[in-house]
């Protein structure tokens, strides 16, 4: 079995979901694995990981108004100290995924026709974010 590391960085302008597929499909090609498994993991508690529909702009916006109504900025919550949106952040993190693990088949990363993968930036200011690529196969 082979593996190698990667580091994606992810460059955001304030809280959506930011369409990550083809610059993760670039490492994999990149890569020396053929047929295997990527693990991706974020290395922040305030964005996540997720796999959704890349066809329909309104199932990102419905997304963010949902997790907007479960995690509101002015929840009078304890843990401001980087902002309003610091603990809606931690929380919308909390129930997503900071990691996924997907198949590679042919050097090609295994998704279905609708489904892309993103990351789901919580915070409303722009951030620098670091996605660790895991590709091990052969």
């Amino acid at each position: 079995m082979n593996q190698e590391f990667f580091d994606l960085n992810v460059f955001t302008d304030g809280i959506g979901l930011y369409d990550i597929s083809n610059a993760i499909q670039e490492k994999v090609q990149n890569s020396s694995i053929s047929n295997g498994l990527i693990n991706l993991f974020s290395v922040h508690t305030s964005c996540s990981l997720i796999i959704q529909e890349n066809a329909s702009s309104s199932v990102q916006d419905d997304l963010l108004n949902f997790f907007n109504k479960i995690a509101p900025m002015d929840g009078g919550y304890s843990h401001d100290s980087e902002g309003i949106d610091d603990m809606p952040a931690h929380i919308k993190s909390c129930l997503t995924q900071t990691n996924l693990t997907i198949s590679i088949k042919e050097t090609q990363i295994v998704l279905g026709t609708w489904q892309g993968i993103f990351l789901f930036e919580h915070r409303t200011h722009a951030q620098k974010r670091t996605v660790k690529l895991h590709i091990f196969g052969e």
